[in-house]
């Protein structure tokens, strides 16, 4: 058996705003380049790897909180990747959000960032959601946090990143509908989040849910049945589906 390489702590976060329809939420995604080390092509959340200076961050904005670092990793990366300058405190107006991917892009660092245009981070509005780490011999594995918060009011998206050829809101039965159509391609994480996601009619539902089951580890694990093998993750863990064929997962 192939050794495990040692997983890269990560973060990212499921933004959702009401529908102007009054339907399901909608889910802020985005689609990686085909060119990417990892998840190419894919519909993902935003979202990334923890870095330095995440972590120099929350040792000086939020001692307190255990997860400190990878909250603002979400907040930073979804700042970076989408242009939306979610859970700061008050909410920035597009001119200062664009000042703040800029800034970022231009090496600044956060805190630096919302000292200058006097915001504050709000990691209280971020609710842990998930977290998952595969357990197979992949070229990069992530240990990765997720969590769910609102979306500014009137927040659009704009691509800047090279990571995403494309970026927008849909609700979370969409985008499975799109994946299950081969219109669009997602990574098992992804596509299990996405059917928790849809079982919810609100954020607030989503938030409830989140609060009342425990966050743990995610670890999908491979079982045979009947001849066939199948990645599987815990059936207590708030997911509706919880096993898939190997060989589809790896399809899609």
């Amino acid at each position: 058996m192939a050794e495990l390489s040692t997983p890269i702590p990560a973060a990212t976060l499921i933004l959702m705003r009401p529908a102007a329809d009054g339907g399901p939420p909608e889910i802020l995604m985005l689609e990686r380049t085909r060119t990417m080390a990892f998840a190419a092509g894919a519909l993902v959340f935003p979202g990334g790897r923890i870095d330095p200076e995440d972590v120099e961050a929350a040792a000086a904005l939020a001692p307190g909180i255990e997860d400190s670092a990878a909250r603002i990793a979400a907040i930073r990366e979804t700042i970076e990747e989408s242009g939306i300058a979610p859970c700061l405190s008050p909410a920035p107006d597009p001119a200062t959000s664009a000042a703040l991917r800029q800034g970022l892009a231009a090496g600044e660092t956060l805190p630096a960032l919302l000292a200058a245009f006097g915001l504050a981070l709000d990691l209280d509005a971020l609710v842990p959601f998930a977290r998952w780490c595969p357990s197979f011999a992949e070229t990069r594995r992530f240990d990765t946090h997720f969590y769910i918060a609102e979306a500014p009011a009137g927040a659009e998206p704009s691509i800047h990143a090279p990571e995403a050829d494309r970026i927008f809101w849909a609700s979370a039965e969409a985008v499975l509908a799109d994946v299950a159509a081969g219109r669009a391609h997602a990574i098992f994480p992804t596509r299990r989040n996405l059917e928790r996601l849809a079982r919810f009619a609100s954020l607030d539902e989503a938030r409830a849910q989140a609060l009342r089951l425990p966050v743990r580890r995610i670890v999908p694990h491979i079982e045979t049945r009947d001849g066939r093998d199948w990645l599987c993750i815990p059936e207590d863990a708030g997911y509706p589906v919880t096993a898939e064929p190997l060989d589809e997962a790896r399809r899609r």
